[in-house]
């Protein structure tokens, strides 16, 4: 039997928040960084505990976190679903993911739905997990823990969501560099669909790019930037919807 993460997390809160649930089960926990290109498979067994953990873009699993999957076979593990947002709604998120789970033959027993700071617009859910989500989630964490050693007898959970799921949506923010960019290259190699040529990497090829911000918060230099006239006309639609504090869910 092993305890497992699978994380897509180019900017780490979905990781983060990952952590303080997996913290609770075990000291050694096997990851795969779902974000990393060319991806080993991952095979786990009846019997394992597997957290699967993806952020919410526009209410759907990030397409590459889906296309990633494909290396992962589960042959019966149980398996926890993560789904992290930025205070806005996660709408089919955790729908579309017990679908992919079950598709790579994981045996969904829980999932979670959690608030992390927003990539884009850090000012919504700033901060957080906090202490009071850390608190919940491992409560939540035990509770799994516990059902998972009763080895429970569950039919299939019902989570909240479409099928068919929403339409995906991209956030059409591609960041570039500014004048304080070293050229390093670190953006142009940690990028998770190798959207940024280290011949130029002032620019990132905007069909590739899938806003995911890593090279934003990975530049050593702050350098990488998106537009801010778009990011404050996003803050504002967003508004009304972001600003009311959101708790972390279990189903269980």
């Amino acid at each position: 039997m092993k305890y497992a993460q699978l994380v897509f997390s180019p900017t780490g809160g979905t990781m983060r928040t990952a952590e303080i649930i997996t913290n609770v089960w075990s000291a050694e926990i096997e990851t795969a960084d779902l974000t990393t290109p060319n991806l080993s498979p991952y095979v786990y067994q009846n019997g394992d505990l597997v957290l699967l953990a993806v952020p919410s873009y526009g209410g759907r699993v990030p397409a590459l976190a889906a296309q990633r999957l494909t290396a992962v076979q589960g042959n019966g593990a149980s398996c926890i679903l993560l789904c992290v947002y930025g205070n806005r709604a996660y709408e089919d998120t955790l729908t579309e993911l017990q679908d992919l789970a079950a598709a790579r033959g994981f045996q969904v027993i829980a999932a979670i739905a959690a608030v992390a700071e927003h990539s884009i617009i850090h000012q919504y859910a700033a901060g957080r997990p906090d202490k009071q989500d850390a608190e919940h989630l491992r409560q939540f964490s035990q509770k799994i823990l516990e059902k998972f050693r009763q080895r429970t007898d569950t039919d299939s959970l019902a989570l909240p969501g479409n099928r068919p799921y929403k339409k995906a949506g991209g956030a059409g923010l591609v960041p570039k560099a500014r004048n304080s960019c070293v050229n390093c290259g670190l953006c142009a190699e940690q990028c998770p669909v190798q959207a940024i040529d280290r011949r130029q990497l002032r620019k990132a090829d905007g069909k590739k790019c899938i806003s995911c911000m890593r090279c934003v918060v990975r530049c050593p230099q702050g350098a990488r930037k998106v537009n801010e006239a778009m990011v404050s006309v996003a803050a504002l639609a967003m508004k009304k919807t972001c600003s009311v504090r959101k708790e972390c869910e279990l189903y269980i």
